[in-house]
């Protein structure tokens, strides 16, 4: 059987794998919410959903750096990875002796594509067609903004960093009634200095639970140099996880509108 992953590029698998590796959070926890935790040998420190199954996994290191020699041990079938959350010199190195499916979503879109493939790979494709229908259902749902407001979402500090508009974070900011201050449309996560910032000029700034993990301090800090602009510490996993997840941000997304609009 030949699948094709999120760059293109041609998996080949004899049959449904019986053994994964997961490197990607959200991707770990849809494949548990698919019926596959049986089959899961291996998945990073980071992948903490379900918490009962964190606990008892085999920890396989972060999503930037991997224990290589420890994926060797566990034998897998397929490796289920991620462009921008995985190292590319770490997934080269093991596509030479597994099978790796690689995602890479900047939209709500290409999550369904992810969800809609990973169930088709393990013969859950009816499950797989459930969970998409229910997280349409809660985004069709959504009442967008007609007016979104301009925000500054920063993911880091020293340096400080913001996602830019060729991300998954900025195609969900308008469903919380958000626009972008980041203009560049090819923009990553582009570093800025508080000079910067200010020249943005955002309505609002959202500091994310992770990467890095803000706290009500940093608010304080970043008001004393932008303080008509209102700051708030916001749930990562809400903007940037791909998956069964997304079934829970609608409900977030409207929550963050109801109390600061």
């Amino acid at each position: 059987m030949i699948y094709l992953d999120q760059l293109g590029r041609k998996v080949f698998l004899d049959s449904s794998p019986k053994r994964i590796v997961s490197l990607v959070p959200s991707q770990t926890e849809y494949l548990y919410d698919l019926g596959l935790g049986e089959r899961i040998a291996g998945q990073t420190i980071f992948c903490i959903y379900p918490e009962n199954e964190f606990k008892r996994a085999t920890k396989v290191g972060g999503t930037k750096k991997l224990l290589l020699d420890k994926i060797r041990e566990l034998k897998p079938d397929i490796i289920i990875a991620n462009k921008e959350e995985n190292e590319a010199s770490q997934i080269k190195e093991l596509e030479m002796e597994y099978p790796v499916w690689i995602s890479d979503i900047k939209t709500i879109e290409g999550a369904y594509g992810m969800m809609k493939t990973i169930g088709e790979i393990f013969g859950k494709e009816g499950i797989a067609s459930e969970w998409i229908h229910k997280i349409k259902i809660k985004f069709e749902s959504l009442e967008l903004s007609k007016s979104p407001r301009k925000a500054l979402y920063l993911i880091w500090r020293e340096p400080w960093m913001a996602a830019g508009r060729d991300t998954f974070i900025n195609a969900m900011l308008p469903f919380a009634g958000f626009e972008n201050a980041i203009q560049d449309e090819n923009s990553r996560y582009p570093e800025l200095n508080l000079n910067e910032m200010e020249s943005l000029n955002p309505e609002f700034v959202l500091l994310s639970s992770e990467p890095y993990p803000f706290q009500e301090k940093h608010i304080a800090e970043l008001k004393s140099i932008l303080p008509e602009t209102k700051v708030l510490l916001v749930d990562g996993e809400m903007f940037s996880w791909y998956g069964s997840r997304l079934l829970q941000a609608p409900d977030y997304f409207s929550q963050i509108h109801k109390n600061n609009f």
